[in-house]
């Protein structure tokens, strides 16, 4: 399966720059597989700051109003992420307040 990319968005208005090395430091403490990279704009100017984690083959979510204390919920949501198949929750719950950050869910690509 393809590597799981996570996109922080680095110029939202009040973007916290410290939050990208926060979120790496997360990622590697917890042992999780992904590639962090950042963005200039992802649309989410009324929700900065901007999340969006994906892979190949599973529903695509983008995030918003991101800050450091969402670390935790967003490393569940990674856990979980990585244990379903097509990237959907039954259950949302486990996810704390991140499930009300969810700006957009993509449906996977079919081809």
């Amino acid at each position: 399966m393809s590597l799981l990319t996570l996109t922080l968005c680095r110029t939202c208005r009040d973007a916290d720059p410290a939050l990208f090395g926060q979120a790496a430091a997360a990622l590697e403490a917890a042992g999780v597989k992904a590639r962090l990279q950042q963005a200039d704009c992802m649309s989410g100017c009324q929700r900065p700051q901007t999340l969006a984690v994906r892979q190949s083959g599973k529903t695509a979510y983008l995030f918003g109003e991101i800050t450091a204390g969402d670390l935790p919920d967003i490393l569940t949501f990674l856990r979980m992420y990585q244990d379903s198949a097509d990237g959907n929750f039954a259950d949302a719950r486990p996810l704390g307040n991140l499930r009300f950050k969810a700006i957009a869910r993509i449906p996977a690509d079919q081809g």
